[in-house]
């Protein structure tokens, strides 16, 4: 079977969001209500009501019901054309039915806007407009053409027309007003679920480089010793090996040290070990370290000191920081066009960095929801231009707040004038990143080994 071209053009996010089971649930729910309202209309109300079409009416969306939770699991979730085709069957019934029970004149008309609003809510914008569409048809053929309510008496059920005009282009504009707005929100909650998952494989990512630096300085730390020994003593044996039983325990101790370094890759194991030494830094270095990946890209980017008072401090190297620091260099390099100035700072209470390009800077139109995803676009097709060994880091604004926020950041970002570029400042307490004296004064012990 050929594609559909509507699926190929939908996104990724809008795919199989539909579960059968919900939607068979929701029409019992629906059979139900017609059932009933048909039956107090007639039998309480005394409204004349074309019976055997009505049941006809009813009695499709039974068998449709009947038919897709017999041939289906109940939990399959519907591909886009499935979702399509199932909600364009229930707006045509609910306006079959609506045509035989007054059109218009039915307040149960308003029901409409439940397919049309989910069609909105959860399938791609050409498959949505298609619905709503048709739901507009509907609501169009209902205020021209349908059949009377009377009662047993005979006498006609009808709004005058001005008041059925009116319902018409209410109902008219809920259709579309609600299908819009239910439409945005959703999108929005969907990209910043998105961008949540994205900032946590981010951080899984850092987290995994930060490991992996542990492990190789864990692994020059604790082998240093044993392997400097045996070279000591291979040496001695290669000049005193001739015939000296005295070399015996140089022999030995050898094969002790061999059986050391043994222990120690078992200890390390697949997870690792933490190198204690490379928990800390000071500030700028681990600026330094954040910003590395973009030194090399064509841009010049300067460090230096703003105001200081006292020692510069060090602080704990946690991948949040690192990662969060580095998109925020990455930002800046993607739109400089000559140079990036990384800044630090400090006092008594602070620590901060500015970050601050020659570009032509955050657009006004969204400088008050920089953080937000996707909200930006870049001057290059291709995102990724120049990032040799660093790409896929998307959402980079985003992921940088997100991250930073969880370690007690608070950032800006504002303009330079007059002569433009953008400027990203990073502040924290002191008290939250820093490695007070008692850190830095306290014993490093044994390499702890890394979760996993």
């Amino acid at each position: 079977m050929d594609p559909d071209p509507l699926d190929a053009a939908m996104p990724a996010r809008r795919s199989n969001w539909l579960r059968l089971q919900t939607q068979v649930q929701i029409r019992w729910i629906a059979l139900a209500g017609q059932a009933a309202a048909v039956l107090v209309a007639q039998q309480a109300l005394g409204i004349a009501l074309p019976v055997g079409p009505i049941v006809m009416t009813i009695g499709s969306l039974t068998l449709v019901n009947l038919l897709l939770w017999f041939l289906w699991p109940a939990t399959r979730r519907l591909t886009p054309r499935e979702a399509t085709i199932t909600l364009l069957f229930d707006v045509l019934q609910l306006g079959a039915l609506l045509s035989l029970t007054g059109g218009l004149n039915n307040p149960f008309a308003l029901l409409l806007l439940a397919p049309v609003t989910i069609a909105a809510t959860a399938l791609p914008g050409r498959r949505a407009v298609i619905v709503g569409a048709l739901g507009m048809a509907i609501v169009l053929a209902l205020a021209l053409v349908h059949l009377p309510l009377t009662t047993r008496s005979g006498r006609v059920l009808d709004l005058p027309p001005l008041f059925r005009f009116g319902f018409w282009v209410a109902l008219s504009c809920g259709l579309v007003f609600l299908s819009l707005y239910a439409r945005q929100v959703t999108t929005e909650a969907n990209a910043m679920r998105e961008a949540l998952a994205a900032t946590q494989l981010a951080l899984a990512r850092e987290q995994k480089l930060t490991d992996l630096g542990g492990v190789v300085a864990a692994t020059a730390h604790e082998l240093g010793t044993p392997l400097a020994t045996i070279k000591l003593v291979s040496t001695e044996l290669q000049r005193e090996l001739a015939g000296r039983p005295d070399l015996a325990e140089d022999a030995a101790l050898i094969a002790q040290q061999c059986d050391r370094c043994r222990d120690i890759l078992r200890s390390m194991g697949r997870a690792g070990k933490e190198d204690r030494h490379t928990r800390r830094a000071p500030l700028e270095t681990v600026v330094r370290d954040a910003a590395q990946p973009h030194l090399d890209r064509g841009r010049n980017v300067d460090f230096g000191h703003g105001s200081t008072t006292g020692d510069q401090p060090e602080i704990w190297r946690r991948p949040e920081i690192i990662h969060g620091l580095r998109n925020l260099v990455q930002n800046a390099v993607d739109f400089a066009a000559a140079s990036v100035d990384v800044e630090t700072g400090w006092d008594e209470r602070t620590l901060w960095v500015r970050i601050e390009d020659d570009g032509p800077g955050f657009p006004p139109s969204v400088l008050a929801r920089i953080g937000d995803p996707f909200v930006r676009s870049r001057r290059t097709p291709d995102p990724r231009e120049g990032r040799d060994g660093y790409e896929g880091m998307g959402l980079g604004l985003f992921i940088a707040k997100a991250l930073l926020e969880r370690t007690g950041a608070d950032l800006s970002f504002t303009n330079a004038c007059p002569e433009g570029g953008a400027i990203a400042r990073v502040a924290w307490r002191r008290a939250d990143i820093e490695a007070g004296p008692e850190a830095r004064s306290a014993a490093l012990g044994e390499n702890a080994r890394l979760p996993g």
